[in-house]
C-alpha cells in the first residue's frame, strides 16, 4: 500500500476546530492533567467541563505534565507505517517540555518527522499547522513547508487576561510577591506571549470592564493595520466571551471573530474567566 505523504502532529494545547478535528492527517498528542495521584489525558480522559468542576470542588489545584517521549515514539511508530514523513508543531518550549519529549520520541522511533517549537499556545499553534496544510495543497514538500513555517514562528500576537491569580501562582507562573500584591489590590495581569515564547506581564487591570477595553484596543490596533480575523479564546466563560465579542464587533465593523475554549491544560494555569485575543501577522 502506498504511503500518504505527510502526517501532522500537534499537542493538546492547540485549539482543535471542527475543521481540524475532521482532518484525516492530523494527530493530537495529549498532555496530562493530575489531581493528586489521578492522571487524565487532556481532552481524552477528562472533558473541559469536568475539569472546571473538579477545580471548583477539589481541595487542591491540579497540575499538568508533558507527554512522555515513549508516548510520542508510540505514535511515530504507527505513523511511519502509513506516512512517508511527518511535521509536528509543539507549544512553546519556554513553558513545557513537550517539544523536548517529541524530539526524543522521534529519535526513539526513527520516523522522518520535523518538529517545530511553535513558541506559542492555543490558536497560535493552530495557525501554524493550518498554514502548513495550505502549503502542502500548493504543492510544497515537507521540508519546504517546515522552512516556511519556521519563518513565521514568533509572529502570533496574543494578549491574555488572567481569570484566576491563585492558579497562575500555584502553577509556578507567578512569583509570591506579585501574587500577594495582585490579590490585595484586586489587580489581574494582562499577559503577552513574546516572540521567544515566554510569558510577559505587559499591563495590569482592576476590573473585567477595563480588561475588555484593553483587549478591544489591542485588537483595534491590529484591525487598523489590516487584520480582519481575530481569535477569541476563553476558559469556560462563553457569556463573557460573547460580551467581549460584541464590543469588538461594535468597534470594528466587518471583523470576523472566531471563538473557542482555551483548553484544559491552559485553564489549569490561568483559571476560569481567562480571555485571550490572538491573531497572526502572516495571514
Amino acid at each position: 500500500m502506498k504511503k500518504k505523504p505527510i502526517a501532522y502532529i500537534v499537542d493538546s494545547t492547540a485549539h482543535i476546530s471542527t475543521e481540524l478535528a475532521n482532518h484525516p492527517d492530523l494527530y493530537v498528542v495529549p498532555l496530562n492533567v493530575h489531581f493528586g495521584d489521578q492522571a487524565y489525558a487532556d481532552g481524552v480522559g477528562i472533558r473541559p467541563e469536568e475539569l472546571y468542576e473538579k477545580i471548583r470542588t477539589s481541595s487542591e489545584l491540579p497540575k499538568t505534565s508533558q507527554p512522555s517521549a515513549g508516548r510520542f515514539a508510540e505514535l511515530f511508530d504507527r505513523l511511519k507505517e502509513e506516512y512517508e514523513q511527518g511535521l509536528a508543531v509543539m507549544l512553546t518550549s519556554e513553558l513545557s517540555g513537550t517539544y523536548a519529549s517529541a524530539v526524543s520520541g522521534a529519535e526513539l522511533s526513527g520516523f522522518d518527522v520535523r518538529i517545530i517549537d511553535g513558541k506559542s499556545l492555543s490558536y497560535g499553534t493552530t495557525g501554524l499547522i493550518r498554514f502548513a496544510m495550505e502549503l502542502e495543497q500548493q504543492g510544497k514538500s515537507r521540508d519546504e513547508i517546515a522552512r516556511e513555517i519556521g519563518t513565521h514562528v514568533g509572529k502570533t500576537r496574543s494578549y491574555i487576561y488572567i481569570g484566576q491569580l491563585n492558579q497562575l501562582h500555584k502553577g509556578g507562573r507567578m512569583g509570591s510577591v506579585q501574587f500577594y500584591l495582585g490579590s490585595m489590590l484586586q489587580i489581574k495581569p494582562i499577559i503577552q506571549i513574546t516572540p521567544e515564547g515566554k510569558l510577559d506581564v505587559i499591563d495590569k487591570v482592576r476590573s473585567e470592564k477595563k480588561a475588555f477595553r484593553y483587549l478591544v484596543d489591542k485588537a483595534k490596533a491590529a484591525y487598523d493595520h489590516g487584520r480582519r480575523t481575530i481569535h477569541l479564546m476563553h476558559a469556560n466563560s462563553p457569556k463573557e466571551a460573547n460580551r467581549l465579542k460584541d464590543q469588538m464587533l461594535e468597534a470594528m465593523p466587518g471583523l470576523e471573530v472566531k471563538m473557542g475554549d482555551i483548553g484544559s491544560v491552559l485553564a489549569v494555569h490561568a483559571g476560569e474567566g481567562t480571555m485571550a485575543v490572538i491573531w497572526y501577522d502572516f495571514d
